[in-house]
Protein backbone atom coordinates (compact mmCIF):
# COMPACT_ATOMS: atom_id res chain seq x y z
CA UNK A 1 0.00 0.00 0.00
CA UNK A 2 0.98 3.66 -0.97
CA UNK A 3 2.75 5.34 2.06
CA UNK A 4 2.44 8.79 3.13
CA UNK A 5 5.99 9.01 2.64
CA UNK A 6 5.40 7.98 -0.76
CA UNK A 7 2.48 10.82 -0.95
CA UNK A 8 4.58 13.52 0.51
CA UNK A 9 7.48 13.17 -1.82
CA UNK A 10 5.23 13.01 -5.18
CA UNK A 11 3.52 15.95 -3.69
CA UNK A 12 6.09 17.78 -2.96
CA UNK A 13 7.52 17.04 -6.63
CA UNK A 14 3.94 18.11 -8.10
CA UNK A 15 4.50 21.52 -6.18
CA UNK A 16 8.19 21.79 -7.39
CA UNK A 17 7.61 20.89 -11.14
CA UNK A 18 4.16 21.38 -11.55
CA UNK A 19 3.20 24.93 -10.18
CA UNK A 20 1.21 22.86 -7.35
CA UNK A 21 -1.45 20.87 -7.30
CA UNK A 22 -4.27 23.09 -8.62
CA UNK A 23 -2.52 23.80 -11.74
CA UNK A 24 -1.26 20.12 -12.37
CA UNK A 25 -5.24 19.34 -11.93
CA UNK A 26 -5.83 21.52 -15.03
CA UNK A 27 -4.18 19.13 -17.54
CA UNK A 28 -6.82 20.00 -20.52
CA UNK A 29 -5.01 23.25 -20.88
CA UNK A 30 -1.43 21.51 -21.42
CA UNK A 31 -2.24 17.91 -22.46
CA UNK A 32 -3.19 16.87 -26.44
CA UNK A 33 -3.41 19.40 -28.51
CA UNK A 34 -2.99 23.21 -28.24
CA UNK A 35 -3.17 25.86 -30.56
CA UNK A 36 -0.98 29.36 -30.50
CA UNK A 37 -0.17 32.33 -32.61
CA UNK A 38 2.56 30.05 -34.19
CA UNK A 39 1.54 26.68 -34.52
CA UNK A 40 0.28 23.71 -32.94
CA UNK A 41 1.67 21.62 -29.74
CA UNK A 42 0.97 18.37 -29.26
CA UNK A 43 1.35 16.09 -25.36
CA UNK A 44 0.54 12.69 -24.15
CA UNK A 45 1.95 11.48 -20.84
CA UNK A 46 3.32 7.81 -21.67
CA UNK A 47 6.21 6.95 -19.42
CA UNK A 48 6.68 3.34 -20.59
CA UNK A 49 6.74 4.49 -24.16
CA UNK A 50 10.01 4.16 -26.37
CA UNK A 51 9.27 6.34 -29.00
CA UNK A 52 6.39 8.24 -30.50
CA UNK A 53 5.04 9.77 -33.26
CA UNK A 54 2.10 11.93 -34.03
CA UNK A 55 0.39 10.86 -37.81
CA UNK A 56 -2.83 11.43 -39.20
CA UNK A 57 -3.87 12.65 -42.56
CA UNK A 58 -2.26 15.86 -42.53
CA UNK A 59 1.38 13.69 -42.72
CA UNK A 60 -0.36 11.18 -44.88
CA UNK A 61 0.10 8.53 -41.51
CA UNK A 62 3.70 8.81 -41.77
CA UNK A 63 5.51 7.50 -38.77
CA UNK A 64 8.76 9.22 -39.89
CA UNK A 65 7.71 12.50 -40.27
CA UNK A 66 6.75 13.87 -37.30
CA UNK A 67 8.61 12.20 -34.15
CA UNK A 68 7.88 13.23 -30.83
CA UNK A 69 10.50 13.96 -27.66
CA UNK A 70 10.10 12.60 -24.11
CA UNK A 71 10.63 14.26 -20.57
CA UNK A 72 12.04 13.46 -17.38
CA UNK A 73 8.36 13.04 -16.29
CA UNK A 74 7.11 10.66 -19.33
CA UNK A 75 5.39 13.66 -21.39
CA UNK A 76 6.09 12.85 -25.09
CA UNK A 77 5.10 16.52 -26.91
CA UNK A 78 5.73 17.53 -30.70
CA UNK A 79 5.33 21.09 -32.63
CA UNK A 80 3.91 21.65 -35.78
CA UNK A 81 5.07 25.13 -36.77
CA UNK A 82 1.90 27.03 -39.42
CA UNK A 83 2.75 26.17 -42.97
CA UNK A 84 4.38 29.03 -45.13
CA UNK A 85 0.77 30.78 -45.71
CA UNK A 86 0.16 30.98 -42.28
CA UNK A 87 -2.53 27.88 -42.14
CA UNK A 88 -2.16 25.61 -39.52
CA UNK A 89 -0.30 22.65 -40.04
CA UNK A 90 -3.41 20.22 -39.06
CA UNK A 91 -6.32 21.30 -41.05
CA UNK A 92 -9.89 21.23 -38.89
CA UNK A 93 -11.33 17.92 -39.20
CA UNK A 94 -8.59 15.94 -40.12
CA UNK A 95 -8.04 12.80 -38.32
CA UNK A 96 -4.86 12.59 -36.42
CA UNK A 97 -3.84 9.33 -34.53
CA UNK A 98 -0.89 9.53 -31.85
CA UNK A 99 0.78 5.85 -32.34
CA UNK A 100 4.02 3.89 -30.10
CA UNK A 101 6.15 3.03 -32.58
CA UNK A 102 7.95 0.72 -30.21
CA UNK A 103 4.16 -1.65 -29.62
CA UNK A 104 3.37 -1.62 -33.20
CA UNK A 105 -0.23 0.06 -32.26
CA UNK A 106 -1.84 3.42 -32.82
CA UNK A 107 -3.93 5.18 -30.28
CA UNK A 108 -6.82 7.92 -30.42
CA UNK A 109 -4.86 10.62 -28.54
CA UNK A 110 -6.13 10.79 -24.78
CA UNK A 111 -7.25 14.26 -24.56
CA UNK A 112 -9.06 14.34 -28.22
CA UNK A 113 -11.96 16.94 -28.24
CA UNK A 114 -13.77 15.48 -30.80
CA UNK A 115 -13.62 11.37 -32.50
CA UNK A 116 -16.20 9.76 -34.73
CA UNK A 117 -16.71 5.82 -35.99
CA UNK A 118 -16.50 5.93 -39.69
CA UNK A 119 -19.81 4.59 -41.82
CA UNK A 120 -19.68 0.25 -41.06
CA UNK A 121 -16.83 0.51 -39.03
CA UNK A 122 -16.18 -0.37 -34.94
CA UNK A 123 -13.22 2.10 -33.84
CA UNK A 124 -13.20 5.29 -33.49
CA UNK A 125 -11.20 8.01 -35.04
CA UNK A 126 -9.59 10.69 -33.49
CA UNK A 127 -10.31 14.41 -35.08
CA UNK A 128 -8.51 17.38 -34.68
CA UNK A 129 -11.35 19.88 -33.84
CA UNK A 130 -10.01 23.54 -34.13
CA UNK A 131 -13.09 25.61 -36.42
CA UNK A 132 -11.41 28.66 -38.15
CA UNK A 133 -12.30 31.89 -36.15
CA UNK A 134 -15.16 33.17 -38.66
CA UNK A 135 -17.01 29.61 -37.87
CA UNK A 136 -16.45 29.02 -34.19
CA UNK A 137 -19.75 28.97 -31.94
CA UNK A 138 -19.59 32.52 -29.32
CA UNK A 139 -21.32 32.12 -26.62
CA UNK A 140 -24.09 34.94 -26.81
CA UNK A 141 -25.74 34.33 -23.03
CA UNK A 142 -23.98 34.04 -19.50
CA UNK A 143 -24.65 31.26 -17.40
CA UNK A 144 -27.67 32.37 -15.06
CA UNK A 145 -27.26 32.53 -11.37
CA UNK A 146 -28.20 29.84 -9.65
CA UNK A 147 -31.68 29.86 -7.69
CA UNK A 148 -32.25 29.09 -4.19
CA UNK A 149 -34.48 25.85 -5.15
CA UNK A 150 -33.26 23.76 -8.19
CA UNK A 151 -36.02 21.74 -10.32
CA UNK A 152 -33.69 19.97 -12.03
CA UNK A 153 -34.78 17.86 -15.36
CA UNK A 154 -32.52 14.70 -16.16
CA UNK A 155 -32.35 13.86 -19.85
CA UNK A 156 -30.20 11.33 -22.15
CA UNK A 157 -30.26 12.95 -25.66
CA UNK A 158 -29.03 9.82 -27.34
CA UNK A 159 -32.53 8.49 -26.68
CA UNK A 160 -34.90 7.56 -29.65
CA UNK A 161 -37.23 10.20 -29.37
CA UNK A 162 -38.36 11.45 -32.14
CA UNK A 163 -41.02 9.75 -34.92
CA UNK A 164 -38.62 8.67 -37.02
CA UNK A 165 -36.05 5.80 -36.09
CA UNK A 166 -33.21 7.68 -35.27
CA UNK A 167 -31.08 9.37 -32.10
CA UNK A 168 -32.00 12.38 -31.22
CA UNK A 169 -29.31 15.35 -32.19
CA UNK A 170 -27.91 18.52 -29.51
CA UNK A 171 -29.67 20.57 -32.42
CA UNK A 172 -32.98 19.22 -31.89
CA UNK A 173 -33.11 19.01 -28.59
CA UNK A 174 -32.29 22.89 -28.18
CA UNK A 175 -34.93 23.88 -30.81
CA UNK A 176 -37.88 21.03 -29.81
CA UNK A 177 -37.37 19.72 -26.18
CA UNK A 178 -35.16 22.75 -24.07
CA UNK A 179 -38.77 25.31 -24.66
CA UNK A 180 -40.88 22.24 -23.33
CA UNK A 181 -38.88 22.07 -19.91
CA UNK A 182 -39.00 25.85 -19.62
CA UNK A 183 -42.67 25.83 -19.62
CA UNK A 184 -42.86 22.92 -17.61
CA UNK A 185 -41.17 25.03 -14.72
CA UNK A 186 -37.51 23.16 -14.54
CA UNK A 187 -35.15 25.62 -14.15
CA UNK A 188 -31.67 23.33 -14.95
CA UNK A 189 -31.36 20.24 -17.20
CA UNK A 190 -29.02 17.54 -16.33
CA UNK A 191 -27.44 16.27 -19.84
CA UNK A 192 -26.60 12.37 -19.26
CA UNK A 193 -24.25 10.21 -21.38
CA UNK A 194 -22.60 13.15 -23.22
CA UNK A 195 -18.78 12.04 -23.09
CA UNK A 196 -18.29 10.14 -26.05
CA UNK A 197 -18.77 6.67 -25.57
CA UNK A 198 -18.66 3.65 -27.96
CA UNK A 199 -21.26 1.21 -26.31
CA UNK A 200 -25.00 2.55 -26.99
CA UNK A 201 -26.81 0.66 -24.60
CA UNK A 202 -24.32 1.88 -22.06
CA UNK A 203 -26.69 5.32 -21.34
CA UNK A 204 -22.48 6.79 -21.74
CA UNK A 205 -20.97 5.07 -18.92
CA UNK A 206 -18.53 3.32 -20.86
CA UNK A 207 -16.48 6.05 -21.84
CA UNK A 208 -13.74 5.77 -24.88
CA UNK A 209 -13.16 9.91 -24.74
CA UNK A 210 -13.52 11.73 -21.72
CA UNK A 211 -13.00 15.29 -23.30
CA UNK A 212 -14.70 14.62 -26.74
CA UNK A 213 -18.71 15.63 -26.35
CA UNK A 214 -20.87 11.90 -28.11
CA UNK A 215 -20.37 12.34 -31.54
CA UNK A 216 -24.01 10.66 -32.34
CA UNK A 217 -25.30 14.19 -31.14
CA UNK A 218 -23.79 16.26 -33.17
CA UNK A 219 -20.06 18.41 -32.99
CA UNK A 220 -18.89 20.34 -30.35
CA UNK A 221 -20.30 23.29 -30.95
CA UNK A 222 -23.53 21.68 -31.51
CA UNK A 223 -23.09 21.24 -28.00
CA UNK A 224 -22.61 24.72 -27.02
CA UNK A 225 -25.20 25.93 -28.67
CA UNK A 226 -27.20 24.04 -27.14
CA UNK A 227 -25.95 25.02 -23.54
CA UNK A 228 -26.13 28.60 -24.82
CA UNK A 229 -29.80 28.30 -25.92
CA UNK A 230 -30.59 27.15 -22.47
CA UNK A 231 -28.85 29.96 -20.86
CA UNK A 232 -30.73 32.69 -22.73
CA UNK A 233 -34.06 30.73 -21.49
CA UNK A 234 -32.35 31.03 -17.72
CA UNK A 235 -31.81 26.98 -17.38
CA UNK A 236 -28.56 25.88 -15.56
CA UNK A 237 -27.02 23.37 -17.41
CA UNK A 238 -25.47 19.79 -15.59
CA UNK A 239 -23.66 16.99 -17.24
CA UNK A 240 -23.42 13.86 -15.66
CA UNK A 241 -19.37 13.39 -15.98
CA UNK A 242 -18.00 9.72 -15.73
CA UNK A 243 -14.38 9.36 -13.96
CA UNK A 244 -13.53 6.10 -15.14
Amino acid sequence: MPSYGQYKRLREEIDKYEGGLEVFSRGYEKFGFTRSAEGITYREWAPGAKSASLIGDFNNWNTNADVMTRNEFGVWEIFLPNNADGSPPIPHGSESVWILLQALKDSIPAWIKFSVQAPGEIPYNGIYYDPPEEEKYVFQHSQPKRPKSLRIYEHIIINIELQEPKINTYAEFRDDVLPRIKRLGYNAVQLMAIQEHSYYASFGYHVTNFFAPNSRCGTPDDLKSLIDRAHELGILVLMDIVHR
